[in-house]
């Protein structure tokens, strides 16, 4: 179970001081911790895309089920032909190289090193801008944003919409280091991301994110971070308690709900009723689930592959979508790097609804509603939860992994809404 595992020093450049930092108190931490910004290239070794390949070819299958759709899960029929191509065709190198193309760096804070990416514009006056993924996926969803964002003028844009980018793999994903004590939920995180854009030199800064990314930069907001001037959000927490009180109970929608309100309620309905229960099992055993995790490559896949497929637009087909080398690329990070459980913790760390309103923003608030997203928030509740709610879109394309799904559109929306506080 374990000997094909890789180790950390596989593929992070210079991280020691790992055991002795990550169990000193944060006092004590912030007066020795090491400070240095450390290049970064990524580099698995073979034996190991080689024991991937070698696992997936190994897999003891479950049968085919009995029903004609996605009802029990994902299909058989879908995931046996995919998996077979990533065991016979695809090529991590090509992701690898296209990741070590670009300016990669670790950094330790708060005992645990940082990988982020660091793309700074050539255009003066450039709006430095923190982008966070979440679970199912990683750093890999911005791949396609960054010159559009970084070098606007190439795609459309004008100069004066370009930022600087830092684009870091959330604690327990990807390159990150892994956790080892409690206390890494998003609060914290928002936190570490403000000493990251302190360190990388930027005092006066933006964030965005969906997802995980959406919670993190809405606890930023929350907390005040030092030099944080507006979030954008593509999955922003809005429900009001009330409302979330009654879809808890699994009682029927108030019938003063507009329509907007009422087809965001049915939404949240459907996902609560057929699709939420990865979210219970890493709310309160990822480390149960993690084992499957990190021992069946088939076995992450399919828990993975299941929302990649659901939260994608149009759902049912992310391989017309995203690409079927770009949803192996997503996995293949995963696996290689071994952090399976660790990212699973977040939800644990957290243990909330990441949909619900957990307090009033005063900060600008940007929001780009995409028309896939797990639920379309509507304006009303946005603008209970923002009181300073400056950008409402509602986009024309693309799902919960916009920047992955429609690089474009998501560069549009980025540069539209933070242009007001340039």
């Amino acid at each position: 179970m374990f000997a094909d595992q890789p180790s950390r020093r596989q593929f992070v450049v210079g991280a020691s001081l790992a055991g002795a930092l990550s169990a000193m108190p944060s006092a004590v931490r912030a007066q020795g911790e090491d400070s240095a910004i450390r290049p970064f290239r990524v580099v698995i070794p073979e034996r190991d895309i080689r024991a991937l390949q070698r696992r997936i070819g190994e897999t003891r299958w479950a049968d085919t089920q009995p029903v004609p759709d996605d009802g029990q899960g994902v299909r058989r029929q879908t995931l046996e032909p995919l998996m077979r191509y990533w065991a016979q065709g695809y090529d991590w190198r090509k992701i690898e190289a296209r990741l070590n193309a670009l300016p990669m760096f670790l950094t330790r804070i708060d005992g645990l090193d940082v990988h982020f990416i660091h793309v700074r514009s050539r255009h003066e006056n450039a709006l430095p801008m923190i982008l966070t993924h979440g679970w199912p996926g990683s750093i890999l969803e911005f791949l396609k944003v960054i010159d559009p964002l970084t070098n606007p003028t190439a795609h459309g844009g004008k100069a004066e919409d370009a930022f600087h980018l830092v684009i870091p793999s959330i604690p327990g994903f990807g390159f990150s280091g892994k956790p080892t004590t409690p206390g890494w939920g998003s609060d914290h995180i928002g936190r570490v991301w403000a000493m990251l854009m302190q360190r990388v030199g930027y005092d006066r800064y933006v964030s965005q994110g969906g997802d995980c990314g959406s919670v993190i930069s809405q606890r930023m907001a929350l907390q005040h971070v030092p030099g944080l001037i507006g979030i954008h959000l593509n999955m922003p927490a809005v429900v009001p308690a009330g409302i979330a009180k009654i879809l808890a109970a699994g009682d029927s929608a108030p019938a003063t709900l507009t329509p907007g309100e009422r087809g965001a309620f049915d939404q949240l309905e459907a996902f609560y009723r057929d699709n939420a229960a990865y979210a219970a099992m890493m709310n309160t055993r990822p480390q149960t689930i993690g084992y499957s995790l990190v021992d069946s490559p088939v076995g992450m896949a399919a828990w993975m592959y299941e929302k990649i497929g659901q939260w994608t637009y149009p759902a049912g087909n992310p391989e017309r979508v995203l690409g079927r080398d770009a949803i192996l690329d997503d996995l293949s990070l995963y696996w290689l790097t071994g952090t399976g459980a660790s990212a699973a913790r977040i939800y644990w760390e957290d243990h909330s609804n990441n949909f619900n309103a957990r307090g009033i923003i005063d900060l600008p608030v940007a929001v780009s509603v995409f028309p896939g997203e797990i639920f379309r928030a509507p304006r009303s509740w946005a603008e209970r939860c923002y009181t300073n709610l400056y950008y409402f879109n509602e986009a024309r394309n693309g799902g919960h992994f916009a920047a992955w799904e429609q690089p474009t559109l998501f560069s549009e929306e980025v540069r539209a809404a933070f242009r007001p506080l340039r």
